[in-house]
């Protein structure tokens, strides 16, 4: 999540896809959204049609991120309600103030629900500073050692904070059920960094942006066992809808970004980012929900 994101630069021009149109996954293929906030405002009036729209179009399972304690709650519910969604749950870096002893404990208890996935949204941000530093390295390595205890991958937020968050990461040691730098915003230096120390990399709406060649670059350069795919909704909408509230169906437009960048095809890149979901956060295999 980027809180307080501009969606679009006033007079920014944006590279335009080839394919304005939804991009259309063939028969049988799947997309995993690993990172929506279907818990915000945003959703609060059509919830029910935007996840029946995103597996209409084949993105047939989405995780819902829990960004504090209220907000994981609302999470553990809805994935709760719906089959085809999970949740995680943490305090976000911008919350770090809340993460107290007693707040931890309770967000924790969480854990036993079926649905939750993974710990997090946890991380550091060092660009709205809504929390400061010192408050967040904290509060990110109290949820790092509650993870390990938890049995659950992490999914980190690191914005402008990377040596830190490099720093806290090994000092947490392996972090046997991994984890996933959610919204990567580095270059390909810290991507193999963060590969090196057991995590998956998550690629955007933002590798769309005409200003992103950073991130286009990563792409190209990482494997595609290492990535995974996704909306950050209802931020960061890819172009051709930048600007507009980011759903789960469009991540298809990042999927085909990708696999033009890799020069592969929509249905590889599908088959390889849902695997990696899979993987890391232990879903059924087959297209298998949790029950309801």
């Amino acid at each position: 999540m980027h809180r307080g994101d501009v969606p679009l630069v006033a007079g920014q021009v944006e590279m335009k896809p080839a394919q304005q149109a939804l991009p259309a996954l063939p028969a049988g293929a799947e997309l995993i959204d690993t990172h929506c906030h279907l818990d915000m405002e945003s959703f609060a009036t059509d919830l029910d049609a935007v996840i029946q729209s995103a597996a209409e179009h084949g993105v047939r399972r989405i995780v819902t991120i829990g960004i504090d304690e209220a907000s994981s709650r609302r999470a553990v519910a809805i994935a709760d309600h719906y089959a085809s969604i999970y949740a995680t749950i943490g305090f976000h870096p911008h919350d770090a103030r809340e993460a107290t002893v007693d707040a931890l404990d309770r967000v924790a208890a969480l854990a036993t629900e079926p649905s939750v996935v993974a710990y997090g949204e946890i991380g550091l941000d060092y660009v709205k500073q809504y929390a400061p530093p010192e408050v967040q390295r904290r509060a990110f390595a109290d949820q790092l050692s509650l993870a390990r205890d938890l049995d659950l991958p992490v999914v980190i937020h690191d914005r402008e904070a990377h040596a830190d968050c490099l720093d806290l990461l090994r000092k947490a040691g392996p972090l046997p059920r991994g984890g996933v730098m959610h919204c990567f915003s580095g270059d390909s230096r810290l991507a193999r960094e963060v590969i090196d120390l057991g995590l998956l990399v998550s690629i955007p709406g933002v590798v769309t942006f005409n200003n992103a060649a950073d991130l286009r670059e990563v792409v190209r350069a990482t494997d595609l066992d290492h990535l995974l795919l996704e909306t950050d909704g209802p931020f960061l909408a890819p172009v051709p809808r930048r600007g507009k509230r980011n759903e789960p169906k469009l991540l298809l437009y990042t999927a085909q970004m990708v696999a033009d960048l890799k020069q592969v095809s929509l249905a590889e890149v599908a088959r390889a980012t849902s695997a990696n979901a899979i993987r890391l956060f232990r879903l059924p295999a087959g297209g298998l929900h949790h029950a309801q």
